[in-house]
C-alpha cells in the first residue's frame, strides 16, 4: 500500500507538468491564428490596391490609344493640307474656294492640337491621382498596421493571460473581451479584474485621439432566467446594458472623452460561435470595442 501511494505522489507533478504544456501550446496555437488572419486581411487589402491599380492603367491605356488615333488623324490632316496647297497651284481659278478649305483645315488642325493637349494633361492627371491613391492606401494600411502593434505590444500580457483578443479586419481593428472576464453571471457591474482589462486598454486607446470607440454588447441566445426578468427583459437590455457599464468606465475612470464613445447592444443576434455548446456560449457572450474613424472636434454619429 505505501508503494502504491509513493507512484502516485511521484506521477502526479508530471501529469500537472503535461497540463501546463497542453496550455501554453494551445496558447501558441490561438497567436498563430490570429497573426494567420492578420495576413489574410493584409493580403486582401494588397489584392484590392493591385485591382484599383489595375483599372487606373486600363484608362491610361485607353487614353494612350486615342492620343495615337488623335494623331493619325493630325497627320493625316497635315497630308491634306499640303494637297490642297498643290491644288491650289493648279487651278487658280478655284483659289478662293481652296482658301477656304485650307482655312477650315487650319482650324480643324488647332482643335485637333487642343484636343492632344487636353489628352495629355488628361493622362497626366491620372497618373498623379493613381500615385497619390497608392501613396494614401500605403499610408492608411502603415497607420492601421502601427495601431495594431502598439495595441498587441502594450495589451500583450493580457492577451497571453487570454482576457482579450485584438483583431484586423479589412483595416478595422476590433478588441474582444470575453464576459466572464468583466462580468459575474447576470451582472452589469464590472468586476476587478476586469476594471484593471479596461484601465490597461483604455490607457492605451486613449493615445489615438483620431478614433472613435464602439462599445458593443453581445449575449448567447439562453433566454433571461425568471430572477433576472423584471431589470433585464430580454438580452437586448442586458448587452445593452453591459455596453453602457464599459462606456462609463472608459468615460468616468479612464478618462476617455465622451464624444468618442458610443455603446451599442446587439442581443444574441452577432453571435461568433456555435451556441450548441456551453464552449460557444462562452465566446458568444462578450464585449466588443471597435475602432473607427473619428474627427476632433465634430460629434460621432
Amino acid at each position: 500500500m505505501k508503494r502504491y501511494f509513493v507512484l502516485i505522489l511521484i506521477a502526479f507533478p508530471i501529469i500537472l507538468g503535461g497540463c501546463v504544456s497542453k496550455n501554453t501550446f494551445q496558447q501558441k496555437v490561438n497567436e498563430a491564428d490570429l497573426l494567420s488572419r492578420d495576413v489574410a486581411n493584409l493580403s486582401a487589402t494588397t489584392a484590392e490596391l493591385r485591382q484599383d491599380r489595375k483599372k487606373l492603367q486600363d484608362d491610361l491605356s485607353k487614353l494612350n490609344a486615342r492620343l495615337v488615333d488623335v494623331l493619325q488623324q493630325n497627320s493625316k490632316l497635315q497630308r491634306d493640307l499640303l494637297a490642297a496647297y498643290a491644288t491650289q497651284e493648279r487651278q487658280e481659278g478655284n483659289l478662293s474656294l481652296h482658301q477656304q478649305q485650307i482655312e477650315a483645315m487650319r482650324e480643324q488642325l488647332a482643335d485637333m492640337q487642343q484636343t492632344n493637349d487636353q489628352l495629355l494633361t488628361t493622362i497626366e492627371e491620372l497618373n498623379q491621382a493613381l500615385e497619390k491613391e497608392k501613396i494614401a492606401r500605403e499610408a492608411r494600411l502603415a497607420k492601421v498596421k502601427n495601431t495594431y502593434d502598439q495595441l498587441v505590444g502594450a495589451l500583450e500580457q493580457e492577451i497571453q493571460r487570454g482576457e482579450l483578443t485584438i483583431s484586423n479586419l479589412e483595416g478595422q481593428l476590433s478588441v474582444n473581451l470575453l464576459n466572464n472576464i468583466l462580468f459575474d453571471s447576470g451582472k452589469t457591474t464590472i468586476k476587478k479584474d476586469g476594471e484593471k482589462v479596461l484601465q490597461s486598454l483604455g490607457d492605451v486607446l486613449n493615445k489615438f485621439p483620431d478614433k472613435a470607440l464602439q462599445i458593443a454588447g453581445h449575449t448567447d441566445n439562453v433566454q433571461i432566467s425568471s430572477r433576472l426578468i423584471e431589470q433585464f427583459p430580454s438580452n437586448w437590455e442586458l448587452s445593452t446594458a453591459r455596453a453602457t457599464s464599459v462606456v462609463h468606465f472608459l468615460q468616468d475612470t479612464v478618462g476617455l472623452p465622451g464624444e468618442r464613445l458610443i455603446a451599442a447592444g446587439y442581443s444574441e443576434y452577432q453571435p461568433v460561435a456555435s451556441n450548441e455548446e456551453a464552449e460557444g456560449r462562452a465566446q458568444n457572450r462578450r464585449i466588443q470595442i471597435l475602432l473607427v474613424p473619428f474627427k476632433t472636434g465634430q460629434a460621432t454619429e
